[in-house]
């Protein structure tokens, strides 16, 4: 989840965009993929960012995790886009998975700087990624057996298990 959220300066406006969030068309009559309007109820994330800026951290959230925006993000049936459908409302709460979110995006953030940070050459901050590796819910992690190296000695590991004969003096 650390993603360098805290050193990204807000960008500036776009230029030529209406104020309706509509895409204007460029200099070559082609419009714009889409504008993403200011943020609004931003809880963990630095309430400076634009709405590019946290449209491209929610990108990585969604690699991240394997999801996407609606599992965290309700719909607004009074808001209904081009398809028919009702556009998400990004500044509800209502959504458990939004709340465990924000959750989680404070344990990576505390992880990295009271840990991580405090390590010299720790190398990469944990991301949502470190965990979930592009699952919603994290798989267990299981040793392979075959990574296990049996050219060393397990004396020093504890005593032998009941019934193995004592190691030779």
């Amino acid at each position: 989840m650390t993603i360098g959220a805290r050193a990204q300066q807000p960008a500036p406006p776009a230029q030529g965009s209406p104020a309706n969030g509509n895409p204007a068309p460029d200099a070559t009559g082609q419009e714009p993929q889409h504008i993403h309007p200011a943020p609004t109820n931003l809880q963990v994330l630095p309430k400076n960012l634009t709405g590019e800026q946290v449209h491209e951290i929610m990108e990585k959230w969604e690699g991240y995790l394997g999801t996407k925006c609606s599992t965290c993000h309700a719909p607004d049936p009074k808001n209904i886009g081009p398809n028919g459908r009702p556009r998400l409302n990004y500044a509800d709460d209502s959504k458990k998975e939004k709340a465990t979110a924000r959750l989680m995006f404070k344990m990576t953030e505390m992880i990295n700087v009271d840990y991580i940070g405090k390590i010299d050459s720790s190398g990469e901050p944990v991301t949502c990624g470190t965990c979930h590796q592009g699952h919603l819910g994290p798989e267990p992690y299981k040793i392979p057996k075959e990574d296990h190296d049996h050219d060393h000695d397990h004396d020093h590991d504890g005593p032998p298990p009941p019934g193995a004969a004592a190691p030779a003096k």
